[in-house]
């Protein structure tokens, strides 16, 4: 069970990192924070649909990945 909770720490690790920088790699909508450090100026500018709608999808599938691993971490605590 060592082995299994090591790989989940390092998962947890891992997609944490990468669920900041794809959060930190969306477009600003406008009236947050991203207009107050220069996001509105790069807004038109910005990617294309597609291009967001994939970084959507990945932002997604890393944070049920994420949140998985929360959960089995905590139920191995619970019952190990």
């Amino acid at each position: 069970m060592d082995a299994l909770r090591i790989v989940l720490e390092v998962l947890l690790v891992l997609t944490s990192i990468f669920l900041i920088l794809s959060i930190l790699m969306h477009k600003g909508k406008g009236g947050g924070l991203s207009d107050m450090f220069g996001g509105g100026i790069s807004s038109s500018i910005g990617s294309s649909g597609v291009a967001e709608r994939n970084l959507n999808r990945i932002t997604i599938g890393i944070s049920l990945l994420w949140g998985t691993s929360i959960v089995l971490l905590g139920l191995m605590q619970r019952f190990v």
